[in-house]
């Protein structure tokens, strides 16, 4: 186990860099000229040009790379080329905003995809499991905008229970305004992948329902559906695991498109407006962290596999 989590490890390594290197070259084919933006309209050739070297714009991109990566390595992502300000001070105030909304949409998208789908597995044949399996396929195609604004019509202006924008300018210090400002935009991501989760989890439980170990439970006394909890739900875990690790990418492009519905202070918000502005150190150092957050999630995945599945270390 020490040694597959090892190698892992080092493939995640790689993958960073990897990813670190594409973020920065992509970054650098981009139309604008920052020093331009930064100096005004109504700058002067030599107005510019002295803050390109300031901000080392001139230097080879190697060198400029390597800067960079250096920095990021002893926990400094550099400075913002608009405003000055440390680049991981804001990730991490901003990330106060989005992590949280991301469990969250995770949490409400497993409470509605796990208990649902199994139903909808159990009830197949019967009207209720038609409906269910209906109802997540109209729900997994509905645009993640759409749902966000026919929730804020449906809970924020005609029931009044919920706000419809913002976030507390004391953000976790008031707890219950903060957590209030974020169910409507989680509730949005939530359900829509928690619909496309249902349907993963209802083809999982059918394939549980039909091995070899379940229907001997079942001929030894239980129940079907004591089979299916005691025996099934650990194999389909494994199914279910595997495409929620691969939802998360989903839910961190939902949190882009919903911070700016739901005018949330978050990284995506922040993201949008950092590449507007073309402040490349903050979007690279932006772009790196939920790279590393995607890849690091697919890493615990697999460990998790490795870790409840015995066939996998019986084949190592």
């Amino acid at each position: 186990m020490i040694r597959y989590a090892l190698t892992r490890l080092t493939l995640l390594v790689v993958g960073l860099f990897v990813a670190s290197v594409l973020i920065f070259l992509t970054l650098r084919v981009l139309p604008g000229d920052v020093a331009q933006l930064i100096a005004g309209t109504n700058s002067t050739p030599e107005q510019v040009a002295a803050i390109r070297g300031q901000l080392h714009l001139g230097d080879p991109l190697p060198v400029q790379y390597a800067t960079w990566i250096g920095g990021v390595l002893r926990g400094d992502f550099g400075r913002s080329l608009i405003t000055g300000s440390p680049v991981l001070g804001e990730l991490v105030q901003k990330a106060q905003v989005t992590v949280p909304l991301g469990l969250l949409a995770m949490a409400i998208a497993l409470v509605i995809a796990v208990p649902l789908g199994v139903l909808a597995a159990v009830l197949r044949a019967r009207a209720g499991g038609t409906a269910l399996n209906v109802a997540a396929q109209t729900l997994a195609a509905v645009p993640v905008v759409w749902a966000g604004m026919m929730l804020v019509v449906v809970f924020a202006v005609w029931l009044g229970w919920l706000p419809a924008q913002g976030f507390p300018r004391a953000g976790w210090h008031q707890p219950g305004l903060a957590l209030r400002s974020l169910l409507l935009p989680a509730l949005t991501i939530g359900i829509v992948e928690g619909a496309m989760l249902l349907r993963f989890v209802r083809s999982a439980t059918l394939q549980a329902v039909g091995q070899d170990f379940v229907r001997t439970a079942a001929a030894k006394g239980l129940t079907r559906t004591q089979a299916l909890i005691r025996h099934g739900l650990p194999s389909m875990a494994l199914s279910v695991i595997t495409v929620l690790g691969l939802q998360v990418a989903g839910i961190i492009v939902g949190a882009v498109v919903i911070e700016q519905l739901f005018s949330l202070p978050g990284i995506g918000r922040m993201l949008v407006a950092d590449v507007g502005n073309r402040d490349l150190v903050k979007v690279q150092g932006e772009l790196l962290v939920l790279t590393g957050f995607v890849l690091v999630i697919g890493f615990a995945v697999d460990l998790v596999h490795r870790a409840i599945d015995p066939r996998q270390r019986e084949a190592a």
